[in-house]
């Protein structure tokens, strides 16, 4: 009846492809949600009750999942339904929410914008992106669901002057010039700021986010070992730290328009 396929797990952040397909009815038994969870409807129309309210669900709108809430779907239709679950850990949560892991009761509206994003991640997620990419993402996408609910609530605490956002950024590039490796939510724990602020700081003064960043000191560091006279691509990639040489070659084809044989050519 239900098939949950979980596509990222990586940093408190869960996206899972969510497939119903219950009969025609009311549903048999309640069920108890065990995460935070923020979910979108791509397909399909069902009625959620929850805390005695109840709520009629189509892929205009997204609901959410508090722990411990019990819940039942009722399915008007018999076709099922489809859905996008981008679940966050509490502390997680809280720094995008104001400080409070609860997330609201009614049914939050998805715009088309949101609608589009949110089914992009799914993709990216499936295909098996970056991880590190697909966490900013996700985490981007909540904080832009919620800001429909409370804008203020989601944007206290984020820097207000021009100085502190630029030091943030800088402490960013500095911190991962000496570790690629650094994620987003341990940058964020040092620098003492949410990691929703972080990343939407650093893309609004750079242009890209902290996921790119990486990928192009990555990139930098394979152009410098090229040009150093390095003749295995399949090591090179292990060493900096890309999932295969196939995914050195588009991240390289991506950033400098060539192919890194041609790169090695060039410039080794």
């Amino acid at each position: 009846m239900l098939d949950i396929r979980t596509v990222l797990s990586h940093e408190g952040v869960g996206i899972a492809d969510v497939a119903c397909t219950h009969p025609a009815g009311q549903g048999r038994h309640p069920e108890e949600a065990s995460v935070h969870a923020l979910v979108f409807v791509r397909r399909g129309c069902f009625i959620r009750y929850v805390g005695g309210i109840e709520a009629l669900l189509d892929p205009t709108a997204a609901y959410c999942m508090n722990p411990g809430e019990e819940q039942r779907f009722d399915h008007p239709h018999r076709h099922g339904d489809d859905c996008t679950s981008l679940s966050l850990d509490e502390s997680l949560l809280a720094s995008i929410w104001g400080g409070e892991p609860t997330l609201p009761d009614r049914p939050l509206p998805v715009a088309p914008r949101l609608d589009v994003e949110h089914r992009l991640l799914l993709a990216a997620a499936i295909r098996g992106d970056s991880p590190h990419e697909l966490t900013e993402q996700a985490i981007a996408l909540t904080a832009s669901a919620l800001e429909q609910v409370n804008r203020r609530r989601v944007e206290s605490g984020r820097p207000a002057t021009t100085r502190a956002r630029r030091a943030l950024v800088d402490g960013v590039r500095e911190a991962l010039a000496a570790d690629m490796e650094r994620s987003l939510l341990d940058l964020a724990q040092t620098l003492a700021v949410s990691p929703h602020h972080l990343s939407r700081v650093f893309r609004q003064a750079t242009g890209h986010t902290i996921a790119r960043h990486r990928m192009r000191l990555r990139a930098r560091a394979v152009l410098e070992r090229l040009a150093g006279g390095e003749r295995d691509l399949a090591r090179l990639a292990a060493d900096v730290g890309f999932a295969d040489q196939s995914h050195l070659s588009r991240v390289i084809r991506s950033e400098t328009g060539v192919t890194p044989s041609m790169l090695r050519r060039a410039i080794g």
